[in-house]
């Protein structure tokens, strides 16, 4: 754990707040912070308060927790709107559902005729603790973003309002997806904390992920 380090994080997070920035919000010289992020000082208790207040944060974080959770393959933390849509999605139940729900997708895709198709999931969480514990199964849904004209047969199309959402790009996230997909989704959390973000699943999807060898995340916001 580093406390400079933590703050350089929440720095970041903080639309790349400046050195020169935070000084000035806590009235001390650049340098002051330069020597708290490099561990070369301390902070007194009243500033670590401060930073607190500025950040959104708990002294936990700022001194025990390991913050930076970023790897080299986050890059684009931002607020996006994301245009309105439309689309059609398939639920798999399973050990293994990944695969399966996605497939269905690129075939449906094929079926009708749509090149470079968009494709996106996320975590179907409405399983019973029997599904869960005795079976390792798990749920996934996989959506195919419409383009305008198109309209599957047979399939029930649901529309997405236009919407604000955290995002953050990541190259290689199956390199060791156990780690760095997890990562990400707590390095957006730790993002709309620090900028006074609530997640909003109302009317909208709530959080997804898009299908490629890089991938996007997005967590709606109110």
């Amino acid at each position: 754990m580093s406390f400079g380090k933590n703050l350089q994080y929440f720095r970041k997070l903080s639309g790349n707040m400046t050195q020169e920035g935070l000084a000035e919000k806590l009235n001390v010289s650049r340098q002051t912070i330069s020597k708290w992020e490099m561990d070369a000082a301390n902070p007194e208790m009243d500033k670590a308060l401060e930073i607190c207040k500025i950040f959104n944060c708990s002294l936990d974080n700022l001194f025990r927790d390991e913050m930076d959770k970023q790897s080299d393959s986050y890059s684009n933390l931002r607020l996006e709107e994301v245009p309105g849509f439309r689309y059609v999605e398939h639920t798999v139940i399973s050990t293994e559902p990944e695969s399966d729900a996605i497939g269905r997708m690129y075939r449906l895709a094929k079926e009708n005729g749509i090149e470079a198709p968009r494709v996106i999931g996320w975590d179907f969480p409405n399983l019973s603790q029997e599904q869960i514990n005795v079976f390792n199964m798990h749920g996934y849904t996989a959506a195919l973003i419409l383009p305008d004209g198109v309209t599957p047969e047979g399939c029930k199309i649901k529309e997405q309002p236009a919407h604000k959402y955290a995002a953050i790009h990541v190259d290689r996230p199956f390199e060791n997806p156990f780690v760095t997909i997890p990562g990400a989704y707590q390095t957006l959390g730790d993002f709309m904390r620090t900028n006074g973000l609530v997640q909003s699943a109302e009317g909208v999807i709530p959080c997804f992920e898009t299908d490629g060898e890089s991938m996007d995340i997005y967590i709606a916001c109110r």
